[in-house]
């Protein structure tokens, strides 16, 4: 406890202009007001369908746009956090972030919904997600405290789930989703004055030390990365995170709906997999610092199969989608501090968030492909039985593929290491 009260009181760390504290507690807001709205997207399914004249597939193909769009626009986001600040990035992407919420609103026609909620909506949160929090966090923060403070912004992202799916779905039954839209756009905008607090203190160029390696250029850091095969191991790998997450975001109220529930159970369901992920994320952070990150996501991925599994197994009742939906959470986000905390070891900080952005475009990819499949699935044979089985196969080769991730600095991080 005294550690904690004196590390509380020490100044901010080099690169900060504010204590440590505050970093934290800003970028956690940043997480759940931005994770939160996004999260509840499958709330407005059936009742956009049942105001426009498109069907599923069409609601499907532009949530699977935005997720392509967000993962297409994290490295570019990442790179100018990298070179410009973290905090003009996420201002700029708020504002597009709320204006693709608002203007999806009167989207009426598959091109317009297409273009709104699929392609603005995904280039806004591309440069307004926590993974550009989590860059923050890697270069403001002392290195031990970072992985709590991944896992602290995660579990955040996950109370805004818990919070924005029972509310978007009492507003949209309440007032209408368009109004709950309008709302939810103005919550976005309140991120603003909070991602001035992740501004960074420009450091004084240090006069060369002889002998010193040089300074690594954009090029080589990526041309490094993709020929390390540990990192192109665990960016395959998060392919299937993304596909898991993608398809449950969006279609599992869907789900639970045709299977003749009421449609409060899926949203309640879904809440419980937000405030269970607090706990998974918190205990995916600290355990990321007691034992190897690889064996950790291995273990998880194994698990989010085995979890489905059930599921499917089991008959769809309020009970099995309440525990899936509690088990889900355990597993939900808990793979971001593993695999943003090897990145990390890897390559150092200097280049982090445009390294965790090209693997969050994989991640994003399988959000892509999930949603594209699912959509088409959907409505070609009336079932979703062929993405959970999809989803449960991925999830046993993820497992598999990172068991051989090292958790060891490069060659070129080693020696720095050394010479420091």
């Amino acid at each position: 406890m005294s550690a904690h009260i004196a590390d509380a009181q020490k100044p901010a760390p080099p690169h900060s202009r504010y204590p440590v504290e505050v970093v934290i507690a800003a970028g956690c807001l940043l997480g759940m007001l931005t994770f939160g709205p996004r999260s509840a997207i499958g709330q407005f399914q059936l009742p956009v369908l049942g105001e426009f004249a498109f069907g599923g597939d069409v609601f499907s193909f532009a949530m699977a746009l935005q997720y392509l769009f967000w993962g297409l626009g994290q490295p570019f986001a990442g790179a100018m956090a990298d070179r410009f600040g973290v905090s003009r990035v996420l201002t700029f992407g708020a504002i597009v972030y709320a204006a693709g919420l608002s203007l999806m609103a009167w989207a009426s026609t598959p091109l317009s919904f297409t273009l709104t909620a699929g392609v603005l909506l995904g280039l806004g949160i591309s440069a307004c997600s926590f993974n550009l929090v989590i860059g923050a966090f890697s270069k403001l923060l002392p290195p031990q405290r970072r992985s709590m403070a991944f896992g602290l912004g995660t579990a955040a992202g996950s109370f805004g789930q818990f919070l924005f799916s029972p509310f978007a779905g009492g507003m949209i039954a309440s007032f209408g989703w368009q109004a709950t839209i309008f709302i939810f756009s103005a919550v976005i905008l309140c991120c603003i004055p909070l991602a001035w607090a992740l501004v960074e203190r420009r450091a004084v160029e240090a006069a060369p030390v002889a002998g010193a390696p040089p300074k690594q250029s954009f090029r080589e850091a990526l041309r490094e990365a993709f020929s390390h095969r540990p990192y192109v191991l665990l960016v395959i790998g998060f392919f299937t995170c993304g596909f898991q997450l993608a398809f449950v975001t969006v279609h599992f109220q869907r789900y639970v709906v045709e299977a003749g529930l009421p449609a409060h159970v899926g949203y309640w369901a879904f809440a419980l997999v937000g405030v269970f992920n607090i706990v998974g994320s918190l205990c995916s952070g600290w355990l990321g610092d007691k034992m190897p990150k690889n064996w950790l996501l291995a273990f998880i991925y194994f698990s989010r199969s085995l979890v489905t599994l059930a599921f499917l197994m089991l008959p769809v009742t309020p009970f099995s989608a309440f525990a899936f939906g509690v088990l889900t959470g355990l597993l939900w986000l808990s793979t971001v501090p593993p695999t943003s905390g090897l990145i990390g070891v890897m390559f150092g900080t200097r280049f982090f968030s445009t390294l965790y952005g090209f693997a969050f475009l994989n991640h994003q990819l399988g959000g892509f492909i999930g949603l594209m499949l699912a959509g088409w699935l959907r409505e070609s044979t009336g079932s979703y039985d062929v993405v959970w089985w999809l989803s449960i196969a991925l999830g046993v080769a993820s497992a598999i593929i990172n068991i051989p991730v090292a958790e060891k600095p490069v060659a070129r991080q080693a020696a720095a290491g050394a010479a420091a």
